[in-house]
């Protein structure tokens, strides 16, 4: 891959990239740092591409995979990061409502925020986020299913505050 291409591809996949990691990791820098991995990755890989799209799947199956593995690592699961707490009165202090709803879906499962996030804010279709994720269709209905009623569950209590 040259350089143009890696530039040209950053520029359009970079904040899918950095969202799907930030799904699974729920940590903006560790989501940057994923995010890094992947492109260097993408510039030393030798296969081929058949298309935009495929580059565009196969960056966010990076992605993930690298979320996975960080946060089974048993660095990551016994670590709090300082940035935690300079990032949540950030948070607090915005008051826009998309803030408050991104808080309220990083409050689900890990592999429904996965699911939600690649079906509905990069629109793949079921088949497709299933092969991303490697699960089966069934699985990704289901988890779309259970991530809407705990989201509306979340909303509501959130409302009735």
């Amino acid at each position: 891959m040259t350089d143009n291409e890696l530039d040209r591809c950053m520029r359009k996949y970079y904040t899918s990239v950095y969202s799907a990691a930030l799904c699974r990791c729920k940590n903006p820098s560790d989501a940057d740092d994923i995010a890094q991995e992947v492109f260097l990755d993408l510039y030393t890989y030798r296969g081929t591409f058949t298309g935009d799209e495929h580059i565009k799947a196969w960056l966010l199956r990076c992605a993930i995979n690298k979320s996975i593995d960080l946060t089974r690592s048993h660095w990551y699961k016994f670590s709090q990061p300082l940035e935690t707490a300079y990032h949540s009165t950030q948070s607090e202090n915005d008051g826009s409502s998309g803030s408050e709803l991104l808080k309220t879906i990083m409050k689900l499962d890990r592999k429904i925020v996965e699911v939600l996030y690649l079906h509905y804010f990069e629109e793949y279709p079921i088949p497709e986020t299933a092969k991303i994720l490697g699960i089966s269709e069934a699985a990704v209905r289901k988890r779309l299913s259970r991530g809407r009623k705990q989201l509306k569950k979340l909303l509501d209590s959130e409302r009735n505050r």
